[in-house]
């Protein structure tokens, strides 16, 4: 059992390497067969070197010891084309090397920009299911060892390999016999390192996962260091970490003891077939057997060096390749992770009136929008105004399909209309506005979006309709001014600085040190969490869209600054079907119609008066009144 699983692993092993040097040649064929080239020339210069002994001692050292001749010019002529072989081979070694970092360093950033290009196009799904630290893992770890693999180990087996031939073909030419001590000793060594790889295999692939497992601990405390502090658990915290990292210890200890192995067990070898060599080689010398001469022997001995020493290098880059599979088994997961399914054929397009109130596509901006509805059996392409008019009919929804978490949703949305959700904490209000999104895909039932089912929108036309408020805001590197320009990027500063007005964040952006040009970091650190969220609700004014969610867009606000920017939302909201997800139920009050929903169900809807009214459940939560 366990050979067979050793036998799997190295086949799926070697799988990963050939896809990884497929990849390579995808983008740089040309290149990395010039690098072949230039190790083949390399490798013959290294041959000639070392079968040139033979000729100085049987063609010059001892016919001349013999003869006492003084005539050295054979000798200065032979060294000089020497010299100039030699030289070609540095130039080839130096040009091959200096290939493979272009080779290397161009593959890595092609990997990464596929890598970040797949990941843009994965479902919200996936990053609510991996941790963020084991996917930068991937980016930095994981990467980092294909890079080794490219510029170091690859080139490495290839021009061992080809050494090894050359020299080889030689060691036969020059003599069988003790070529095939060679030969044996060399059998022996890849066995030795077949072996080796096989036991430290499996515990690479440990340590890349414990590895992504470490990164992931370590995001996380950073990012809950206010946590960890408030409570007192920087001990809890080291704890676990120690348990974490002392896994990773344990796996890289066991990959690297076999591994740091292998070398010099593969050295000592070859220091055996060297001596094996030398002995037989000056036996058969001294008796004129086979015809070995002095120059044969110090020749061979020089060849067996050049015929085991790329088997030592091999083994000590077998540790590389192992862990480079390991590594690149995690990036071609990541790689091969099915994209965002999107079969929508409905798309938004700017739209202008005609004299008779029709809608016709724009190719210029025209702040009027309209759906572009295909219809391929008629053969025929109908406009629909967008207002953000919403239907939920009978919809059910689960994040996975044992577990429903959303059953028999139905509520409408009319253009313009105001839409409160309320209930405790997992009543399933969040999960509403992620399914209007297309985040996730509902289970059963139909959404329509301005009367077209969302499933035939285009997933970025459809979400580009969608301005969106998040509870957890998010900045990113750069200027207040790009971090609003972020809602619609081709805004002009104007534009910015009026949705800032109307978000009521105009007042405290001027009063920063650079106004609207103030450099924010560490996801606006240097902001108060009133701030941040302020700058989230320009960003969405900014883009102006017909339809408005609002995930606990003033949690983070407190009272008086809420009465200000209420006001703006007011504003913002005035023409836009809304739907508004608050804890803080007085901000709801005047909405349209407010849902409470309860363990994934709906069980009151109606205006705050009508509920009030009807002391139910909203009733108890507004008063406070359990009883």
């Amino acid at each position: 059992m366990n050979e067979k699983n050793s036998g799997s692993r190295a086949n799926t092993a070697s799988k990963l390497i050939a896809r990884v040097i497929r990849y390579m040649l995808h983008y740089y064929k040309i290149p990395f067969v010039c690098v072949i080239v230039c190790i083949l020339i390399t490798a013959i210069a290294t041959v000639v070197g070392a079968t040139f002994p033979q000729t100085l001692v049987d063609d010059y050292i001892t016919p001349m010891l013999a003869s006492g001749s003084k005539d050295f010019s054979g000798l200065a002529s032979d060294l000089f084309r020497l010299a100039c072989v030699m030289g070609i081979g540095v130039i080839t070694a130096f040009a091959y090397n200096r290939i493979v970092v272009n080779v290397s360093q161009g593959t890595m950033r092609h990997l990464r920009d596929d890598l970040f290009c797949r990941m843009e196009a994965l479902p919200i799904k996936y990053f609510d299911t991996h941790a963020h630290g084991d996917i930068m893992s991937v980016y930095t770890n994981d990467v980092d060892t294909l890079r080794q693999l490219l510029s170091q180990s690859i080139p490495q087996i290839i021009n061992s390999g080809i050494t090894m031939a050359a020299t080889l073909i030689t060691m036969i030419i020059l003599n069988p016999v003790l070529t095939v001590i060679s030969i044996l000793t060399a059998v022996v060594m890849l066995l030795v390192t077949s072996n080796f790889s096989k036991l430290s295999g499996k515990y690479y692939i440990r340590q890349q996962i414990d590895l992504g497992t470490v990164d992931g601990f370590i995001e996380e405390m950073l990012d809950g260091q206010k946590v960890v502090k408030v409570f007192c658990h920087e001990d809890a915290a080291m704890k676990d970490f120690h348990e974490v990292n002392e896994k990773l210890r344990d796996s890289t200890n066991m990959a690297n003891r076999y591994a740091n192995l292998l070398m010099p067990i593969n050295a000592n070898i070859g220091w055996i077939s060297y001596a094996l060599v030398a002995i037989v080689g000056a036996i058969l010398g001294i008796n004129e057997l086979a015809g070995v001469t002095i120059g044969t022997v110090i020749t061979f001995v020089g060849l067996n060096r050049s015929f085991t020493n790329p088997i030592t290098q091999v083994s000590q880059q077998i540790n590389f390749v192992v862990n480079a599979a390991a590594g690149a088994q995690r990036v071609f997961d990541l790689m091969d992770q099915e994209p965002e399914a999107d079969e929508g054929y409905v798309e938004l397009v700017n739209a202008k009136e005609d004299e008779n109130g029709n809608l016709q596509e724009s190719s210029d901006r025209t702040n009027l929008w309209a759906w572009k509805h295909p219809h391929k059996a008629e053969g025929t392409v109908t406009y629909t105004k967008q207002e953000g008019g919403v239907v939920f009919d009978d919809v059910d929804f689960g994040y996975s399909d044992n577990k429903i978490v959303l059953h028999n949703i139905s509520l409408y949305a009319k253009p313009g209309q105001k839409i409160a959700f309320v209930g405790a904490t997992g009543a399933g209000k969040t999960t509403i506005t992620n399914l209007i999104n297309r985040f996730y895909d509902i289970a059963d039932g139909k959404i329509r979006y301005d009367g077209i089912n969302i499933n035939k929108i285009k997933k970025p036309d459809l979400r580009r309709s969608l301005g969106m408020v998040l509870q957890d805001t998010h900045l990113f590197t750069g200027t207040v001014m790009e971090n609003i320009r972020y809602g619609k990027l081709d805004a002009t500063d104007d534009e910015c600085i009026k949705a800032a007005k109307l978000a009521n964040a105009d007042g405290f952006i001027r009063r920063l040190p650079d106004g609207y040009d103030t450099m924010l970091t560490g996801d606006g650190a240097n902001l108060s969490q009133g701030q941040r969220q302020l700058l989230a609700i320009a960003r969405a004014a900014v883009a102006d869209p017909p339809a408005l969610i609002l995930d606990e867009a003033t949690s983070s606000i407190d009272t008086r600054t809420e009465k200000l920017v209420q006001a703006g939302m007011d504003a913002l909201m005035k023409g836009r079907t809304t739907f508004v997800i608050a804890h803080r139920l007085s901000t709801v009050k005047n909405s349209d119609c407010i849902m409470v929903m309860e363990q994934g169900r709906i069980i009151e809807r109606g205006t705050h008066d009508e509920l009030i009214a009807a002391k139910g459940k909203y009733y108890q939560l507004y008063t406070g009144n359990f009883a």
